[in-house]
């Protein structure tokens, strides 16, 4: 048996066909351990290990590093393909997670939201609140109802059966004219008992300080005589208005005498104004007199 040569003994020839053999069986190696994990499609022949023996040179670094397996086409667009729809199902999921919180915030805010009171729709008037016969001598009086149209009454009616609200914190809870030494609470309400207790409101009329006319009356010779000298108001005069949280204060700007049909002066504006209204003339009340006053700025 031949003795085996040390490398100092190899000639320059051997050592180059045996770098080379040594390089074909590391990468044979590899090319089995693709095959065996599936990663093996194709294989090209070692052609170029045999020109580089045959030539008798040495393969540069680049030569022999270079990956002798190709991967398909197709399998590279697949593993894209695969890629894209990885990417767009975690943007996805990002998606509805976001929006579920979303929707979570919206449905907290729903239920913890304080409520808030509705306004109630301005309730239609054939006639002018206040309406009622002179007082006897002794005093006693009712609803005029001689001065509502009668195919009308019907419809006036079923108006005092409508349920008087709870005043909200915007409401108007009080007057006070200091011209006429008037101060009073405001009531809900501008039926027959409540005019007895007060200045009424009409209801659904606007809020004090907000765009809108808020219509109160009250009587002139029963219930106190709150609007007995409404007549004595003139331009410039202050009508003060209290809600639960502050007050507001209003400049009268005009007078007018009107027949008890006359609603229109009810009618909402796009200011800030208030209306009050009381039967006219004093004792005799087959009128309403009619005071307008606008928000002081």
């Amino acid at each position: 048996m031949p003795r085996r040569k040390v490398p100092e003994e190899l000639t320059e020839e051997e050592l180059r066909r045996l770098l080379i053999e040594k390089r074909r069986g590391a990468r044979r190696d590899r090319i089995e351990h693709f095959r065996q994990t599936g990663r093996v499609v194709a294989v090209t022949a070692d052609l170029e290990a045999d020109s580089v023996r045959d030539a008798g040179t040495v393969p540069t670094a680049q030569a022999w590093e270079a990956d002798p397996l190709e991967v398909p086409r197709g399998r590279r667009l697949a593993d894209r393909f695969l890629l894209v729809v990885e990417v767009l199902a975690v943007v996805a999921l990002i998606g509805v997670v976001l929006g579920g919180m979303g929707v979570l915030r919206d449905m907290n805010e729903i239920v913890f939201a304080p409520a808030t009171a509705q306004p109630t729709p301005l309730v239609m008037a054939v006639v002018l609140p206040s309406g009622h016969t002179p007082p006897d001598a002794q005093g006693n009086t009712r609803p005029n109802e001689a001065e509502i149209p009668e195919h009308l009454r019907p419809m006036v009616q079923s108006l005092g059966n409508i349920a008087i609200p709870t005043p909200g914190p915007e409401q108007a809870i009080r007057i006070s004219i200091p011209a006429l030494d008037v101060d009073s609470p405001i009531v809900q309400g501008d039926g027959w008992e409540q005019l007895k207790k007060g200045v009424a409101q009409h209801i659904g009329s606007g809020n004090p300080g907000r765009n809108g006319n808020v219509v109160l009356s009250a009587h002139n010779d029963v219930y106190g005589q709150l609007f007995r000298f409404l007549d004595k108001l003139v331009p410039g005069d202050l009508v003060i208005l209290y809600t639960m949280q502050r007050q507001y204060v209003y400049v009268v700007t005009g007078t007018a005498i009107v027949e008890p049909t006359q609603v229109e002066v009810m009618s909402p504006t796009s200011d800030p104004t208030v209306t009050l209204i009381s039967c006219y003339p004093y004792l005799v009340n087959k009128q309403r007199i009619v005071v307008f006053a606008k928000l002081q700025n």
